[in-house]
């Protein structure tokens, strides 16, 4: 136990820093109403351009930037393929994860892992310093969460979620449906990509497979995060908000469960499983209730 509260500043500082890649994820599963697998490149794309970047002698702000860009451009493509080719989503998501593992490469000049030494580059946080991370990139998932509060509160924001809630009732009030699914894509993996801008450097270096699975640990946060704090945060902020909470508790229990003996070749398998029951509550709680009032009305 003593080993698990000493490893828990780490799991805290990398939870922030998935939730900030469940924002993304939350922007198309809950807003759009997309199912994008686009994160599992993007997220990697991310951390190769930060990291290439840096080794450019850029320095840690500008290089996120462009990683943000990069990821903007990754989402642009999935977004092309699903509304101008006619391609179905989550296989729109697929092929540009496929196309981004070549990219990714060519990024780091067709090596699968590049070093990002905090003694060599200034970085804005490592897990050296573990209190320092966990602060920067709470910061940045404040920030990020204020500038879309903002931006979902304009009429452009509007017009997004009614896209995702109403398809056919956007299009027959004037709204461009297709363009929207661009935009929502091209913000969520943008998102994506800057979280792993901060994994990068968090974790010293970047790796060609760093994204692999991505799309699960998001799901996994924003449900965890909407299963224990649905009922407390119904504001949108909020809801975002429990979404960084719920990657928070994702890295908390998986350090349990580690610390437990699980075989961390089974962490994959496990964070499926996590994502499963945590999809079932909702249904259950359903099921349960309607039961009770089949047996009040008998």
């Amino acid at each position: 136990m003593l080993s698990f509260f000493a490893s828990m500043p780490g799991a805290v500082a990398q939870g922030i820093i998935w939730g900030i890649m469940a924002i993304g994820v939350y922007l198309t599963f809950r807003i759009l109403d997309v199912a994008d697998l686009t994160v599992d490149g993007s997220m990697a794309t991310g951390g190769a351009t930060m990291v290439v970047c840096m080794m450019s002698g850029m320095n840690a702000g500008v290089a996120m930037l462009i990683a943000f860009a990069a990821g903007c451009a990754a989402g642009f493509v999935t977004g092309i393929f699903h509304t101008k080719f006619g391609i179905p989503a989550i296989l729109a998501g697929i092929l540009t994860q496929l196309i981004l593992y070549s990219v990714n490469l060519r990024i780091m000049s067709q090596s699968a892992n590049l070093p990002l030494s905090v003694d060599k580059y200034q970085l804005l946080l490592s897990l050296r310093n573990l209190p320092q991370a966990i602060v920067v990139a709470s910061v940045f998932a404040a920030v990020i969460i204020a500038l879309l509060y903002w931006f979902f509160g304009t009429e452009m924001g509007h017009s997004l979620r009614a896209t995702g809630c109403n398809q056919n009732m956007a299009k027959a009030n004037g709204i461009n449906t297709d363009t929207n699914k661009i935009i929502g894509l091209v913000l969520s993996n943008g998102i994506v990509a800057l979280s792993g801008s901060l994994l990068s450097q968090y974790q010293g270096f970047a790796d060609i497979n760093m994204g692999r699975g991505a799309i699960v640990i998001g799901l996994a946060a924003v449900i965890i995060g909407e299963v224990l704090l649905g009922k407390i945060f119904k504001n949108f902020a909020l809801k975002l908000v429990a979404a960084v909470v719920g990657g928070i508790i994702y890295y908390i229990v998986i350090t349990l469960v580690l610390r437990a003996g699980l075989n961390a070749n089974d962490l994959k398998m496990f964070s499926a499983l996590v994502v499963a029951v945590f999809l079932g509550i909702p249904y259950w709680k359903r099921k349960i209730a309607e039961g009770r009032t089949e047996k009040g009305d008998a």
